[in-house]
């Protein structure tokens, strides 16, 4: 019986709600200091003094680190595999920390006090004294000095963000029906539960340096890397341990200022130091999602055919920082339009560093995308849905290339049928409950179904039990569960006798958990692991005078149930365990890769979906609230019903949360982020979340790989915005192109 498929669950499930899963700032290392940051006050500067005399004659202080004595650091790398890190487009800053006297933003780390307690540390952060030659600083994207156009998102050529396909200006200029708006969205901010935290940990091994750090992070490989090219290391002298991440959803993976700055901490002491960033400090290190001005032209037939489309991003990124929301990511494809433009401009403002936020650029782009829409089937007097339907892309429009698998159509009619769209009054402001109006809205989802390279090492021991293990991460995606899952099918054994271990860059390398990936590539190198062991048994077996399958070709011996058999006599055979007693090995071991084929190159990846929403406005007050929420996805075969609904409604939430009510507001005078803390920078609670209804389509992507999976973690957060944003309009008649959509902006307009 197969496991793949199958509502598991998590196998990891009990570790975490009794307390006994292992996160990062939880491991015990003995002789451990404690870290504690003082950051920058003003956003923009240089510091002319910093006096740490009170802060080092505090009892209990090891060390304090400034800039005038922390060790020097090497460059970042410019790339790290095919990301670009420095320079146009870099995902991370340049700007590595204590290395000069330059502030670039309120909250920068300025000092590192080391102490024997955590109380001790944070007491004697108090004390330190920093005056300033302040600046000021360039917070708004309308007024930046300084702005650049990136060429491409994160230095791969395929995502371009200048990009212009026929002649959109001459044809919006020729179109029957023209539609131009702006759409706005606020900054949004990282606040996974568990907040950012490294140990680090220096020894001689061999008479050299060799760094173990415990950290909070979804890319182990690039950790390494980073670490050590910044440290002057080769990159097997760093060790990164990390099995458990209290979520991410885009951070904890770029960048790398709370892992360097404990590390250089605990060289200077000589004794490991752990530094855990307080809540308030996310605002500063944790990365965001940045605020986007985004300018869409939609030219169309009368009978809604698109003929063109325009679509333009302002947004921002750091002084050091070349991150680029990728607003038009979206644009390009999910339509069929013939003259399709967009470009994107960024503004370096002396603000925190922006970087990956669930969807990044589809979330938000595919908001104002879809409200274009929603704005132009109104114009037209056509539903919301047949007005999609009309200019369904039955090939990637940019590239011309097939789908690997798109079944969008079903996911517009079942959710279509879930939310009753049919039997509700589409004329806006016509329904209503008492004082609340009523509305319906809904929007088109898609995200790249990517796969990328990965390894893994699979043991099998003379016990009958199974072990696979690959560098990768559990943040919350079930990642223990589905890949203890598809080992188990792939090995032929039960799921219970099969273990899986991630989160450690000895093991087989793996990439950074991220853009919807993980499942799509480890999944496969579990599986090339799996066979490649079984193939060195059965080499065993065939050898074996004394096996029921001496002599037999390997091509005729299979794997069922624990056992290795004839393909044409399933009676005859033995279990595995029996092959390595006899031949007196207590394990067998086999490591192998998998990584894309030249599919990748024929077709194009993605998945979809639909999202419908209902909602209520309080007519005196404003309020909002959603209702009910119903989204239907064409994401090829899961691997574990249980662990993608908790997935798929975990990104519907946090397009939730960006539509009604995140957004971080920053000080004009200081720069300084005004909301710290999760009391008054709102998430969504339960009690905000209203009744959801997912659905998946379940087929398979036959192109992808052969388990057929894609990814899920993102694509739910993205057309949940629009899908509220175009219920509000239905339900109140009025407008709001502005996220978040907060009572006060629908009570102006």
């Amino acid at each position: 019986m197969l496991a793949t498929g199958k509502p598991l669950d998590r196998v990891d499930g009990r570790l975490k709600v009794t307390g006994a899963a292992r996160y990062t700032a939880e491991w015990e290392v003995p002789g451990l200091a404690y870290g504690a940051i003082v950051d920058s006050a003003i956003a923009h500067g240089t510091v002319s003094s910093i006096d740490v005399g009170a802060a080092k004659r505090a009892p209990g202080v090891l060390a304090v680190l400034t800039h005038e004595n922390a060790p020097r650091l090497q460059p970042i790398p410019e790339k790290v595999g095919e990301t670009q890190f420095r320079g146009e487009g870099g995902i991370t800053e340049t700007r590595q920390p204590l290395q000069n006297a330059a502030v670039e933003y309120a909250g920068q780390p300025l000092a590192v006090v080391v102490a024997d307690t955590l109380e001790r540390a944070r007491y004697a952060a108090t004390l330190v004294r920093v005056s300033y030659a302040e600046q000021a600083p360039q917070l708004a994207m309308a007024t930046a000095g300084r702005k650049t156009r990136p060429e491409s998102f994160l230095g791969n050529n395929q995502e371009k963000l200048q990009v212009t396909i026929g002649d959109p200006t001459a044809a919006l200029a020729a179109a029957p029906v023209k539609l131009e708006r702006v759409y706005e969205s606020a900054i949004t901010h990282h606040n996974p539960i568990e907040q950012l935290a490294t140990i680090a940990r220096w020894e001689k091994r061999n008479g050299a340096d060799f760094l173990t750090l415990y950290d909070t992070t979804r890319g182990l490989e690039v950790l390494q890397e980073v670490m050590a090219t910044s440290l002057g290391l080769p990159k097997e002298s760093v060790h990164v341990i990390c099995p458990f991440v209290g979520g991410a959803f885009g951070a904890k993976g770029w960048l790398f200022a709370p892992p360097l700055l404990t590390a250089m901490a605990a060289r200077v002491v000589g004794r490991p130091v752990k530094i855990e960033w307080r809540r308030q400090d996310m605002f500063a290190v944790a990365g965001k999602r940045a605020a986007t001005r985004q300018t869409l032209a939609l030219g169309a037939t009368r009978e809604g055919k698109l003929t063109a489309l325009r679509h333009d991003t302002q947004t921002h990124s750091s002084i050091s920082s070349g991150y680029t929301e990728p607003c038009a990511r979206v644009t390009r494809m999910m339509y069929a339009v013939p003259n399709i433009g967009f470009a994107h401009e960024l503004a370096h403002l002396h603000l925190p560093s922006p970087c990956p936020m669930r969807g990044p650029g589809e979330t938000v782009g595919g908001w104002a995308l879809e409200c274009a829409l929603d704005e132009l089937a109104t114009e037209l007097n056509l539903d919301p849905v047949e007005l999609r339907l009309r200019n369904y892309a039955e090939r990637n429009p940019e590239t011309g290339k097939p789908w690997s698998s798109k079944q969008l159509r079903e996911c517009y009619a079942r959710g279509k049928a879930l939310i009753g769209w049919d039997k509700r009054n589409p004329k806006p402001r016509s329904m209503r409950e008492g004082s609340q109006l009523i509305g319906y809205g809904m929007a088109t989802t898609m995200y790249p179904a990517g796969r990328r390279e990965a390894e893994a090492r699979a043991t099998l021991f003379a016990d009958g039990r199974a072990l696979v293990q690959s560098a990768t991460h559990e943040l919350g995606n079930g990642a223990y569960t589905i890949f203890r899952q598809i080992s188990a099918d792939a090995l032929a054994l039960p799921v219970e006798r099969v273990r899986f271990e991630l989160g450690d860059s000895s093991l087989p390398k793996a990439p950074t958990s991220g853009g919807s990936t993980t499942t799509a590539t480890v999944g496969p190198a579990a599986q090339a692991a799996a066979r490649a062991v079984l193939a060195a048994l059965t080499d065993l077996a065939v050898r074996d005078a004394q096996s029921p399958l001496f002599g037999a070709a390997a091509e005729a011996v299979e794997a069922r149930e624990g056992r290795l058999v004839l393909k044409a006599n399933p009676a005859k055979g033995e279990e595995y365990g029996a092959i390595l007693r006899r031949a007196q090995r207590p394990s067998l071991v086999a490591t192998a890769g998998a990584k894309p084929g030249e599919e990748k190159e024929k077709y194009s990846f993605y998945s979809f979906g639909a999202v419908f929403a209902q909602v209520r406005v309080d007519e005196a007050s404003g309020s909002i609230r959603v209702a009910r929420l119903c989204a239907v996805y064409d994401v090829g075969r899961l691997m574990n019903p249980k662990t993608a609904h908790s997935q798929l409604i975990g990104g519907i939430a946090m397009g939730l949360g960006a539509t009604l009510m995140e957004a971080t507001h920053y000080d004009p005078r200081n720069g300084r982020a005004v909301v710290r803390n999760l009391a008054d920078y709102h998430v969504p609670s339960m009690a905000d979340t209203p009744d959801i209804a997912v659905e998946w389509l379940n087929i398979p992507d036959p192109h992808i790989s052969e388990l057929g999976a894609r990814g899920i973690g993102e694509i739910g957060c993205v057309g949940t915005p629009a899908a509220i944003t175009n219920a509000v309009f239905h339900a109140t008649g009025q407008r709001l192109r502005s996220l978040p959509l907060t009572p006060d902006k629908l009570m102006r307009v």
